[in-house]
């Protein structure tokens, strides 16, 4: 009887173990498909066209930098927006997915508001740098970056970051929708942090993730284009 104990305990002993070990693998494995920059030799220059040939895919529209931040990001656009929830700028399945534009916007960034989209990460990879612009002095030191646009020659844009705001998806909707009108207004109202002393511009672009893994909450950093 002891010996059949024993051996159920080591069998439940050894499961847990397992568990243990698959869980910590299967965060390794996010964390560095998430954290793999090895696109960024892709990146696009002012004036140049992109080649056919890289292996990023053809539904990459734009590039997206934030001076001073882990934000450097190819931006994807699918034809409806759960296509790049989950599959990297290579095409390839990836739980981090990638940062891509909504696919109700314009691919040339023309409307008057455009929303980026991309995974709250650990370690502030992904959209998960956006936490820090929550602090009035972050969202000052950390405001300016560049929106690199199109496939053929690439235009440079500026985008300032000017605010950041914690919504709801039902009770702030149209925080997430493209043709939301005096969104610039809507954005001074409920902003946590509002940057007074940034130009306004008339198009916006706002990066938007989870708050939480499972939630109803969006974080939200609103740029001016210039």
């Amino acid at each position: 009887m002891n010996i059949l104990y024993e051996r159920f305990m080591l069998f439940i002993f050894t499961l847990i173990l397992l568990v243990v070990i698959y869980g910590l693998y299967d965060s390794w494995y996010v964390f560095s498909n998430a954290s793999d920059d090895s696109y960024r030799k892709y990146k696009p220059e002012e004036g140049q066209n992109i080649s056919d040939d890289i292996p990023i895919t053809e539904d990459m529209v734009a590039w997206i930098t934030i001076d001073d931040t882990n934000i450097d990001y190819p931006v994807m656009q699918g034809e409806d927006n759960s296509k790049y929830l989950n599959i990297n700028p290579y095409g390839e399945y990836a739980l981090s997915g990638s940062i891509f534009l909504d696919s109700r916007n314009s691919g040339d960034f023309t409307d008057e508001y455009s929303i980026l989209y991309g995974h709250h990460m650990e370690y502030k990879v992904m959209f998960g740098a956006l936490d820090d612009y929550l602090e009035e002095k972050y969202l000052k030191s950390h405001s300016e970056g560049t929106l690199l646009v199109g496939r053929t020659d690439v235009k440079a844009l500026q985008v300032k970051v000017f605010a950041a705001a914690k919504v709801n998806v039902f009770d702030d909707s149209e925080f997430l929708k493209p043709d939301t009108k005096d969104i610039g207004s809507l954005i001074k109202e409920r902003a946590r942090v509002y940057d007074e002393s940034v130009p306004a511009s008339g198009r916006i672009l706002a990066l938007s993730t989870c708050t939480e893994p499972v939630s109803q909450n969006r974080l939200i950093v609103f740029c001016y284009i210039y």
